[in-house]
């Protein structure tokens, strides 16, 4: 199937029949075999008709029509039961409700992992400028997939939607950028107890170079069984395994350069208010 010639054509036929035509999305993917496609649309998403799947389906065949086999019926491409491999395999209808569920769920589940991971950090390090570090570069993270998935939906020849499945994988990228956060974090407030007297900023950087080959291999091994999965797994995961991809370059880069220069900045206005503290006594 030739993707754009078919979402040209069900965009035709939509156009035809949406009283606000301006407003609609047409989405069509290849998704497992290469004669299976994924139609996604928000035609009359706001719309609770008893009649409106039948509808969407009678639209649906009048716009895939022309890569039928003439004998086929509308009855047969709506209906698995009559043969299995031709028609509407599943369809789906996430409305305004759900939609707002899932990104409530979504928001909760992702402000209680950082507002743990927060704690976690705190009584680890005992020093909240740590804590503040990693959070930040764990938001950024996540703001970076989320950012990279927004840019790319319409670009990339598979699934990418906003759903239960990025969720997961945004909380497993949290979960994997904290590993390498909290690692630093350890050999930076090693090297603070063995060097006092020096500088923070070069304990922070010699912190960093000695973990420097650990964080690397680790991501690389990652990077290569993703790559494995992305390429030769399943269409369905394609999305989910892109996310991550992208969740374990950002989180290297983060753990490195920004959780630690945060946790720096923070510990330094500290220092600064404590000997102005000491100079007004």
């Amino acid at each position: 199937m030739n993707t754009q010639d078919v979402e040209k054509t069900l965009t035709d036929v939509f156009m035809a029949q949406n009283p606000e035509g301006e407003n609609l999305s047409m989405r069509v993917i290849t998704i497992g075999d290469a004669n299976q496609i994924r139609v996604s649309t928000n035609f009359k998403i706001n719309e609770n008709s008893e009649t409106l799947d039948d509808e969407i389906e009678t639209l649906l065949y009048e716009g895939c029509k022309p890569y039928l086999d003439e004998s086929i019926t509308a009855e047969q491409f709506k209906s698995t039961e009559i043969n299995p491999t031709i028609g509407i395999m599943q369809s789906q209808k996430v409305g305004p409700a759900i939609a707002d569920d899932i990104k409530s769920a979504a928001f909760i589940a992702i402000i209680c992992a950082l507002i743990g991971i927060f704690l976690y950090i705190l009584l680890r390090f005992r020093n909240f400028a740590y804590s503040t570090g990693a959070v930040a570069a764990l938001a950024h993270d996540a703001t970076i997939v989320l950012g990279a998935y927004a840019l790319l939906w319409k670009v990339m020849p598979f699934s990418m939607e906003i759903d239960q499945a990025f969720i997961a994988a945004i909380l497993t990228v949290i979960g994997y950028s904290i590993n390498d956060t909290v690692v630093i974090f350890d050999r930076i407030r090693e090297y603070n107890t063995l060097y006092p007297k020096r500088e923070r900023g070069a304990n922070i950087n010699a912190a960093i170079n000695a973990t420097l080959s650990r964080t690397f291999s680790t991501s690389m091994s990652t990077l290569v069984v993703l790559l494995a999965i992305f390429f030769f797994g399943g269409e369905s995961i394609r999305g989910f395994v892109f996310a991550l991809l992208i969740g374990v370059l950002v989180g290297t880069y983060s753990s490195m350069c920004i959780a630690p220069q945060i946790a720096l900045e923070i510990q330094q206005a500290q220092e600064r208010r404590k000997a102005k503290k000491e100079q007004n006594k």
